[in-house]
């Protein structure tokens, strides 16, 4: 990542033939919701929705490596070198990061998941430059030095501290562990103390030299910008710091569904001293490339995802077993999970379990009746559009869309998707998926005479 001049040189013909390429994805409605991708020489992708109507924008870069990325040994250095990345480069201290967003009422952060990193900024329009320049500049221009690996180290173990003491969030790790073992989407994102503690300087900046490369790299903005505009700026500051061509990159890893292990019938306690007991019984879902993730997302719905849903409806309206109960999917590059998370007084989760595990057994059967079909089309449909509200949302939407499937998808076909599922399809998805044998994640303060019972949830 050494610099190199701007001046311009003679370009070889392959060279010259190297330019940016831009396309039109989405047409939008006289230029609102245009969405432009543009590819710039060495592959980095850029993509924009444009919004002349707000005063916002937001700006992010997303990475195409998570935890699932990680060897055992490594597990957290997707997580901690996000961290680093705020901690200074050749141009900016930590301080000045953190300041120059502050300066302009804008806002900064930045998340890891299990195949993906996302880091983004929102401000004004007109504050968009700054954007650009400080988020690029921390991608590609990270010291990753050995004093701040050694100082955010302790706020890392503080955050999975932080993490552990909470159980409701706590047992959504332990139940990915539970359904893929010791593989990277069984691992937490976070790490272990034990790795985080093993984790060298060295091996976080060849992690970095490794994944943060042009090619394994989206950048998308949207809201009131434009497109040729942004591209131009990022263009500049990726060769300011020369990183429009990496040459020390590693290939994506692919994602096998042969090596993504997933069991039945497992279950996992973790016994701990809290108030309530914590569940998570669920069992394989769909990858997020599936066509049949349409239909699921309108079962989950008519499940577990809101106050009408059966689960609501049984768990909490009728019986008063559990304040929080619902259901959720995740989906994976080749495979994904169905899960339903209830919290309940740790002498009641016999009696939770069992109403999840009927409900879900008679929905396998009969299927969803037509009016709870056409309820959960229409609160699908509602939250899809409500939660595209602002330009940080939109940004998330086109971004992790060029990054997973390499495609955008309007938001009208995305709502004519949802209300082309049927009852039938419901009843086929249901048929097979909730059929499967289930595994089990809880934590509380259970007796062994109750743990012992908790095979029979699964049986």
């Amino acid at each position: 990542m050494t610099s190199r001049s701007l001046r311009p040189t003679a370009r070889t013909s392959s060279e010259a033939r190297a330019v940016a390429r831009t396309q039109t994805l989405l047409p939008g409605k006289d230029g609102i919701g245009t969405v432009r991708r543009t590819t710039l020489p060495g592959g980095l992708r850029v993509v924009t929705e444009t919004l002349p109507s707000v005063r916002s924008a937001t700006f992010g870069i997303w990475a195409h490596v998570g935890s699932r990325d990680e060897t055992p040994a490594l597990n957290g250095a997707t997580h901690y070198l996000e961290h680093l990345l705020f901690k200074g480069t050749r141009r900016r201290s930590a301080l000045d990061i953190s300041a120059a967003v502050d300066a302009v009422g804008g806002e900064m952060n930045a998340f890891t998941a299990k195949e993906y990193t996302c880091y983004y900024a929102r401000v004004l329009d007109t504050d968009l430059p700054l954007a650009i320049d400080v988020v690029c500049d921390m991608l590609t221009g990270s010291l990753v030095r050995e004093e701040d690996v050694d100082a955010e180290r302790g706020v890392i173990l503080e955050e999975i501290a932080m993490t552990e003491d909470d159980p409701g969030d706590v047992v959504h790790d332990l139940f990915a562990a539970t359904m893929f073992g010791d593989t990277p989407l069984g691992r937490p994102v976070l790490g272990t103390v034990d790795t985080v503690n093993g984790l060298t300087r060295d091996q976080i900046a060849r992690f970095y030299r490794k994944h943060y490369d042009p090619t394994h790299l989206v950048v998308a903005a949207a809201g009131n910008i434009d497109h040729a505009t942004v591209v131009r700026q990022v263009r500049r500051a990726f060769e300011q710091a020369g990183a429009l061509s990496r040459t020390d990159a590693v290939p994506v890893a692919p994602r096998d569904g042969r090596r993504a292990i997933r069991t039945a019938g497992r279950v996992e306690l973790l016994n701990r001293r809290t108030e309530q007991a914590h569940v998570v019984l669920g069992m394989p879902g769909y990858a997020r490339t599936d066509d049949r993730r349409w239909t699921l997302g309108v079962l989950n719905t008519a499940l577990g995802g809101g106050m009408s849903s059966r689960l609501f409806q049984e768990v909490r309206e009728k019986r008063g077993l559990a304040y929080s109960v619902y259901s959720y999917t995740s989906g994976f590059a080749d495979c994904g999970l169905f899960g339903v998370y209830a919290g309940c007084r740790p002498n009641q989760v016999h009696d939770v379990l069992r109403i999840c595990r009927d409900e879900l057994d008679r929905v396998a059967r009969e299927g969803l009746t037509d009016d709870e079909v056409q309820r959960a089309i229409g609160q699908l449909k509602g939250s899809t559009v409500l939660g595209l509200e602002d330009t940080g949302a939109l940004m998330n939407r086109i971004g992790k869309s060029e990054l997973c499937w390499g495609d955008q998808m309007s938001v009208d076909d995305m709502l004519a998707r949802i209300a082309s599922v049927t009852p039938d399809d419901v009843r086929d998805v249901a048929g097979e998926l909730l059929s499967r044998r289930p595994s089990l994640a809880v934590i509380g303060p259970l007796r062994d005479k109750q743990a012992d019972r908790l095979e029979a949830a699964v049986s």
